[in-house]
């Protein structure tokens, strides 16, 4: 062995998370559900796009056995079009299975033939699960991209890697069009910030306190669709039926599954298990960041179990987000201080010199003894019992926006045209309400496109839409329903570009509540309510705010999977390193080290590699294992 040492103390970097939300499934990787995204699609606004991600951080260079989709496992897609019908009006179920065609070869892929190759049965029901038909019988998967040589070589598949995409896009018997099979991870997020108790880090922050996309480099894989809006709409509308732009009966609610068969026994002949039993639940996922930011760890397995569907179970889960964790470190009579990233995120004590909004305070609680909401969907003869609990302050605003959908009624829409009282009518800018009390990711189909290419485009979603209508000549003149840019951004659905990250964190801080009236605190009646506080709510960035691939302007949108060969999470030789503050506090220059593996079969000799980022000299020394001194330069 060679060892290598230098006048400068070497960090070795380790890059290891994930998006694995809960204890039990974090083991089982196969079956994880990372994301889940449903818009409208921007090239054909006839169409609905959803999209179900599984296999957290895959490593693009992960061989020889790369990461695929599982057999034994049911993935599902549910749709819930009519709160008036329990449970499921459409889903997608789909099973995979592999075979090697040329077992005789460590390689996965070697003259044309391709190990662990993976197809698909997708079957679709449309009963409430009670019965399903294939509508797909031979599905491809497109194998991992693993390298130009495995891929486009003669002695590969002697194809691109986007025409093995292109083929594996296949139209379903009732005119969905649908893709599996590995992708970039579209998700962006600063893991590290936020799991180390909050402290999200700034785009434009120096050293360590620079954001950084934990999930950039990583693979996972998908299962696209894209399905006409007439087959989802609980009456087989078209689009150009609704009534206007925020119809209510164009609202869906979409949530994703993974399944294992309950009992699984080991072969001692080193065969695939068996397996037999029950199907059970052991993955879901509704809205983005529930089970890994919200749901307190004690319950994460159990709610993984569940269905939107449990209202009891469901139910028990709503405590956390009339009073969500988070908001304790954004306020400062609780650990407001303890998360200084956090310092410009305050929820509001005394909104419009009455409404106090921290954990455990009244909130619009004092509305409903009076029924002083009366004519909203504060109505206590309405919603008023759900919107409005004692000591749950977060019940008028997160609970609807995650558990039953926002209603196009006062006082959920825009302090536009509202003359300073929050009840009033004011400018629609949301209406996916679906009143099933679960975790869902509603949509309303009837909502426009906003362009990717137009000015307008934020990947702030919704929060943007509020801060146009509230602030912009062209949409702040009246409180009348128009179209506003980025109305169809999360949380209605959610697009690939939307930064949900920053858009809950500053859910969290109360900016719903201001855009329908109830001021930050330092609001003056009568002076604009654009005050510093909300300013520094609404220029507030969780880290990342762009996927580290462009996306896809057509079908399935998000970008091509990372090439192994090209892989950029790990250097392509065995050891990498940053210089690191030594223990007398002296900071040489920052600089990447690299070397090879010694012995290393395939390389006759070891390469070593030193990247400054800044033009410096400094010494490296070589010892041979015999500790003799080897020339240093």
């Amino acid at each position: 062995m060679v060892a290598l040492s230098a006048a400068a103390v070497l960090t070795i970097i380790v890059f290891a998370s994930s998006h694995r939300e809960a204890p039990l499934i974090s083991n089982d990787p196969l079956a994880d559900n990372t994301d889940l995204y449903a818009f409208r699609c921007p090239e054909d606004t006839n169409s609905i796009a959803i999209i179900a991600n599984y296999i957290p951080f895959e490593l693009p260079e992960g061989g020889p056995n790369y990461s695929s989709f599982g057999e034994n496992i049911r993935y599902e897609i549910h749709v819930d079009n009519d709160a008036a019908v329990s449970g499921d009006e459409i889903t997608y179920r789909f099973t995979f299975t592999k075979m090697n065609e040329d077992p005789t070869t460590f390689f996965n892929i070697r003259l044309g033939k391709e190990n662990l190759k993976t197809s698909y049965v997708c079957e679709r029901s449309t009963d409430g699960g009670a019965t399903f038909q294939p509508i797909v019988t031979a599905g491809k998967v497109p194998p991992t991209n693993i390298g130009p040589r495995s891929i486009e070589g003669a002695a590969g598949l002697n194809k691109p890697y986007s025409q093995l995409v292109a083929e594996a896009i296949t139209t379903a018997s009732t005119g969905e069009t649908i893709f599996c099979g590995p992708v970039d991870d579209p998700f962006f997020v600063d893991l590290g910030g936020i799991f180390d108790l909050g402290q999200t880090r700034k785009r434009d922050g120096v050293g360590s306190e620079k954001a950084r996309d934990a999930v950039a480099g990583f693979n996972c894989h998908t299962i696209s669709l894209k399905i006409p809006i007439r087959t989802l709409q609980k009456d087989n509308k078209s689009v150009s039926q609704a009534a206007n732009i925020l119809d209510g009966d164009f609202v869906i609610g979409v949530w994703a599954s993974a399944s294992r068969r309950k009992i699984t026994t080991l072969r001692t002949d080193g065969q695939k298990p068996d397996v037999s039993g029950e199907w059970v639940q052991i993955s879901r996922i509704g809205m983005p960041l529930t089970n890994e930011a919200v749901i307190p760890v004690g319950d994460k397995d159990r709610w993984n179990a569940g269905t939107p569907y449990e209202t009891a179970r469901e139910g028990t889960y709503a405590k956390y987000f009339v009073n969500p964790e988070l908001a304790l470190y954004m306020d400062d009579s609780k650990f407001g201080g303890a998360v200084p990233a956090m310092a410009d995120l305050r929820i509001q004590t005394n909104s419009l010199g009455s409404y106090d909004f921290r954990n455990g305070a009244g909130g619009l609680y004092a509305l409903l003894a009076t029924n002083g909401g009366a004519g909203t969907a504060l109505d206590s003869n309405a919603f008023g019992k759900i919107l409005l609990q004692p000591a749950s302050p977060r019940s008028v605003d997160l609970l609807p926006i995650f558990y039953t959908g926002v209603p196009n009624l006062p006082p959920y829409q825009l302090a536009t045209g509202k003359n300073g009282n929050p009840l009033a009518v004011g400018k629609p800018f949301i209406n996916n309400f679906l009143p099933v009390l679960g975790d869902m990711l509603r949509l309303n189909m009837a909502t426009p496109v906003t362009p990717r290419t137009s000015a307008d485009f934020s990947s702030l979603g919704l929060i943007q839409c509020a801060a146009l209508g509230l602030t912009d000549p062209r949409f702040n003149a009246s409180a009348s329903l128009q179209w506003i840019p980025n109305m169809d951004g999360f949380p209605n659905g959610r697009r690939l570009e939307d930064d949900v990250t920053t858009i809950e964190l500053q859910a969290v801080s109360g900016v719903v509540l201001a855009a329908i009236g109830l001021w930050y605190d330092d609001y003056t009646p009568g002076q604009s309510p654009v005050t510093p506080n909300l300013v520094k709510v609404l220029s507030y960035n969780a880290g990342p705010s762009k996927n580290d691939k462009p996306f896809s302007s057509t079908f399935p949108y998000q970008a091509q999977a990372h090439s192994g060969y090209e892989a950029g999470n790990n250097s392509p030789v065995g050891v990498r390193g940053s210089v690191a503050e030594d223990p007398m506090g002296l900071t040489p220059p920052a600089a990447f080290f690299m070397g090879t593996n010694a012995p290393n079969p395939f390389n006759g000799s070891t390469a070593m590699r030193e990247m400054p980022r800044l033009q410096v000299r400094f010494p490296i020394h070589l010892h041979h294992r015999s500790m003799a001194a080897m020339p240093s330069g």
